[in-house]
């Protein structure tokens, strides 16, 4: 009986992240690695993904790395706070931006914390600054 647990896609991700830790540990360029991985995505990825790399450059002190083989932004203390995850890696309609736990996003009991995103227009970068100068407080 095949294993069902994991897809192909959520083992090549889990093999990324182990290697990424592999290469951080050996002192790798987490930023070329991050500009790598979106150099590597296609169509739409590609460019939803170079938009919100360009608004974390823009507007916070943020620091690209890879996580997953997905682009994500770091703090000072190494924590990924937003990150960029493709359509086509798992062969799902819409890209996401998320939040992770260090993002200072809370609002009371109950807040958003992942993003569907199709196009990146001038209203989308907008709330997406306001969402990321909100996260890193």
């Amino acid at each position: 009986m095949a294993n069902t647990t994991f897809s192909k896609e959520e083992k090549a991700a889990m093999r990324a992240a182990a290697a990424e830790a592999k290469a951080a540990k050996a002192g790798a360029d987490m930023a070329a690695a991050c500009e790598a991985a979106i150099a590597e995505m296609e169509g739409p990825d590609q460019e939803l993904a170079q938009g919100l790399h360009d608004l974390v450059a823009e507007h916070t002190a943020l620091s690209p790395k890879t996580w997953y083989g997905m682009p994500a932004y770091v703090n000072a203390a190494g924590k990924v706070v937003v990150f960029f995850q493709a359509a086509a890696k798992f062969k799902v309609r819409y890209a996401t931006i998320g939040f992770q736990e260090d993002a200072k996003l809370d609002e009371g009991n109950f807040w958003p914390n992942a993003y569907a995103v199709t196009k990146l227009g001038a209203a989308e970068k907008k709330q997406l600054v306001a969402l990321l100068k909100k996260a890193v407080g």
